[in-house]
């Protein structure tokens, strides 16, 4: 008997892990998971377009390559604080909150 095997990975040139043949990083599928608690079933009916193949195997990929992707979504979300922290107008903000305490 002979098995065959499709993966439902690939890894570009600087390392990312997509779904094969889209257009969505493994990534993003872990944080549906990680973020929202989503199960894989609802993560399919949030993206029709992706199988349940497909979520299962970004799942996989994640489990079996945990520690690294924890890592890339620990980078991500320190460079969205830096990023928020250096466009980020404490003066504007101060205002925005004294206009909606008024409107409340």
């Amino acid at each position: 008997m002979t098995a065959v095997l499709a993966t439902q990975i690939e890894i570009d040139d600087s390392g990312v892990a997509w779904l094969g043949g889209t257009q969505v990083k493994v990534i993003e599928i872990v944080l549906d998971k990680v973020a929202n608690g989503w199960s894989p079933e609802e993560i399919h009916f949030q993206h029709p377009h992706l199988s349940l193949a497909q979520i299962y195997a970004a799942l996989a990929y994640y489990y079996e390559n945990q520690s690294g992707l924890d890592q890339q979504l620990q980078d991500r979300s320190a460079q969205a604080e830096q990023l928020a922290a250096s466009v980020s107008d404490p003066e504007f903000r101060k205002n925005l909150l004294a206009s909606k305490s008024r409107l409340s």
